[in-house]
């Protein structure tokens, strides 16, 4: 069975950096695309980064030079280190395999105060 377990999110002054971590089990972890999503209050999910088995990344142009994914394959883990924080950027943090109808974590929060 498939779990993804989100950490690291909290509240944070703007401008501020925190870094989220995705613990995944039961899964071949090294060969599988890892998905960041967030939904933001009263605001549909929305895809932020992915990166893939081989290392490649993707972003959601609203995030590109603040946020950096990473991945350590020895420890089933992916990062999302969040730079530069902004209000905007509040929401329930949430990771995700195997897409939209896949597996998700049960998210973490991230506040951004003003």
């Amino acid at each position: 069975q498939v779990q993804l377990v989100e950490s690291g999110g909290g509240l944070v002054q703007a401008g501020g950096s925190l870094r989220l971590s995705c613990a995944a089990t039961g899964i071949r972890f090294s060969i599988t695309t890892i998905y960041w999503y967030r939904q933001a209050p009263e605001k549909q999910r929305e895809w932020v980064a992915h990166i893939s088995s081989g290392g490649n990344t993707g972003y959601t142009s609203s995030v590109k030079d603040r946020f950096t994914i990473s991945r350590d394959n020895a420890k089933n883990t992916v990062y999302l280190q969040i730079n530069s924080l902004k209000p905007e950027d509040t929401g329930v943090y949430y990771c995700n395999q195997g897409g939209v109808g896949g597996t998700w974590g049960q998210g973490t929060r991230v506040t951004v105060s003003s």
